[in-house]
C-alpha cells in the first residue's frame, strides 16, 4: 500500500458559515456576532419559547412514544397542522385535498428534497436546461443546494435597493418579466421582503403570464409582523390564484428547535391524484437520502399546533420576541442619530423580521470585522435578535465609526 492518500485533490473548505466561524475563534473580549442564524435573547442565548421548554417535559411521559421509525413522509398529525399553518386552516387546496407536507430534516432539506424532485420531474424544455432564479442575498447559501441538486442555470434576481435602502418592485418585476418562460423562481422569507400585499399581487400576474413556477421558503412565520396569518398573506395569495407550488417551511426559529432540524415541504398541485404520485416520488427520496425523519421536535410542534391553550401561548411568545425586535431596531437608529452618523437609517425600522440589510460599503463592514470584532452574516444582513442592551452602543459606536472611516 503507498502512504499517500487516494484523497490528494480534495480541496479544504474552511467553513461554510465564515464569517460566524472567525468569530468563534477570535479572542477579543468585545466580539459581537451579528450573525445567528437564529433567534438570541437578551442574555445572548438562543431562544426558545417557554411553551415550548414546558412541553418539551411532558413528552418523556407519553405512552405512544415508541422509537421506531417513522414513515418515509413524516408524521401525519404534523404534516397536517404544518401544513395549515402556512396554508390556512380552510385553504380550498387543503379542503380539495391537492396539497400536503413532507417532513424533512430542517428548512435546508425541504429546500434540497424539493429542488432534487424539481430536477428530476419539471421540464418544460426538453432541450434546455430549467433556469432557476434565486434572489441575490440568498444566492451564496442557496444557489449551491441547486447546483448540488443538478441545476446548472442559477440566475440572480433583486428586491432590495442597496442604495436606496429600500424594496426594489419595478427591478424585481423586470428581472422576473425577462425570465425564460416555466423559470422555477425561489422566494425566501416572504414574509421578511417588505413587499406590500399590492406588490405581491404584481409578483404573481408577472409569474402567472410568464408561467414561472414558485417555490417558497417560509423560515419565520410570525416574525415578521407578529401576525402567523398576515406573514403567510403571500403564500396564501399564489395558492388562491391557482399556482401550482413548492414551499419549505421552517421551525428552527419560530419554536427554537435549532437541533432538532425540524421542517416541512410543502406541495400544492391541481388536483389529488397529482399529489399522490408527486408524494410517493419524495419519499423514494428521503428513503435514498435520509430513510425516515426525527420524532421529537415534530411530536412537540403537532402538541403545540393542535392544542388551543398551547397554540394561544406560542403566538404570544411569538409576539414578545418581534416587540423585543421592534425596539432594538428603533433603539439602533436612534444611537446612531444621536452619534451623528451620517446618512438615513430609517431603513432599519422601515424592514421587519429577524434580519435587516444594514446599508454598509464592504469596506464599512471589514472596518466591523478588522478593527471592532463584529460579524455580519455572509450577505452582510444583520440578524437583529443578536442585539442587546449590554452590545446595543458598542455596535452603535462601531457603525459610526466604520461609516466615519468610509
Amino acid at each position: 500500500m503507498g502512504t499517500l492518500s487516494v484523497f490528494l485533490d480534495v480541496p479544504l473548505i474552511k467553513g461554510t458559515g465564515i464569517p460566524l466561524d472567525v468569530y468563534r475563534v477570535d479572542p477579543s473580549p468585545q466580539k459581537v456576532c451579528l450573525g445567528h442564524a437564529g433567534c438570541q435573547t437578551e442574555s445572548d442565548e438562543a431562544w426558545i419559547p417557554p411553551v415550548v421548554r414546558r412541553t418539551l417535559l411532558q413528552i418523556p411521559q407519553d405512552p405512544t412514544l415508541t422509537h421506531e421509525y417513522l414513515p418515509e413522509l413524516g408524521v401525519p398529525e404534523f404534516n397536517r397542522a404544518a401544513t395549515e399553518l402556512v396554508l390556512g386552516k380552510y385553504s380550498r387546496a387543503l379542503l380539495d385535498n391537492r396539497a400536503g407536507g413532507v417532513q424533512t430534516i430542517g428548512g435546508t432539506g425541504a429546500v434540497f428534497i424539493g429542488a432534487e424532485f424539481l430536477r428530476r420531474w419539471y421540464k418544460p424544455n426538453s432541450s434546455t436546461s430549467t433556469a432557476v432564479y434565486i434572489a441575490i442575498p440568498q444566492l451564496g447559501s442557496l444557489g449551491c443546494i441547486f447546483q448540488t441538486a443538478g441545476f446548472n442555470d442559477i440566475r440572480p434576481y433583486q428586491y432590495w435597493d442597496p442604495v436606496k435602502l429600500t424594496v426594489n418592485i419595478q427591478q424585481f418585476l423586470l428581472d422576473l418579466q425577462s425570465a425564460p418562460e416555466r423559470s422555477i423562481v425561489f422566494l425566501h422569507a416572504p414574509e421578511e421582503t417588505g413587499l406590500s400585499p399590492k406588490q405581491w399581487g404584481k409578483v404573481a400576474t408577472v409569474m402567472e403570464k410568464k408561467h414561472l413556477f414558485p417555490f417558497f421558503d417560509v423560515a419565520a412565520q410570525g416574525l415578521a409582523s407578529g401576525n402567523l396569518d398576515r406573514d403567510a398573506w403571500a403564500l396564501r395569495h399564489f395558492v388562491a390564484r391557482g399556482f401550482e407550488l413548492l414551499c419549505a417551511q421552517s421551525f428552527s426559529k419560530t419554536f427554537g428547535l435549532y437541533e432538532e432540524r425540524v421542517g416541512n415541504l410543502i406541495v400544492v398541485t391541481k388536483d389529488n391524484e397529482t399529489l399522490i404520485r408527486i408524494q410517493s416520488q419524495l419519499a423514494k427520496q428521503v428513503t435514498m437520502i435520509w430513510y425516515g425523519p426525527t420524532s421529537l421536535g415534530a411530536r412537540l410542534i403537532t402538541m403545540v399546533l393542535n392544542s388551543p391553550a398551547l397554540l394561544y401561548e406560542w403566538k404570544e411568545n411569538l409576539l414578545t420576541l418581534v416587540k423585543r425586535i421592534m425596539l432594538m431596531r428603533e433603539k439602533l437608529k436612534e444611537k446612531l442619530r444621536i452619534l451623528g452618523t451620517p446618512g438615513s437609517w430609517e431603513h432599519l425600522t422601515a424592514q421587519a423580521g429577524t434580519n435587516s440589510f444594514i446599508g454598509l460599503l464592504p469596506s464599512q463592514v471589514e472596518f466591523l470585522e478588522k478593527q471592532k470584532h463584529i460579524y455580519l452574516l455572509p450577505n452582510n444582513q444583520i440578524n437583529i435578535c443578536s442585539i442587546n442592551s449590554k452590545n446595543l452602543d458598542y455596535i452603535a459606536q462601531s457603525i459610526h465609526e466604520a461609516v466615519m472611516s468610509g
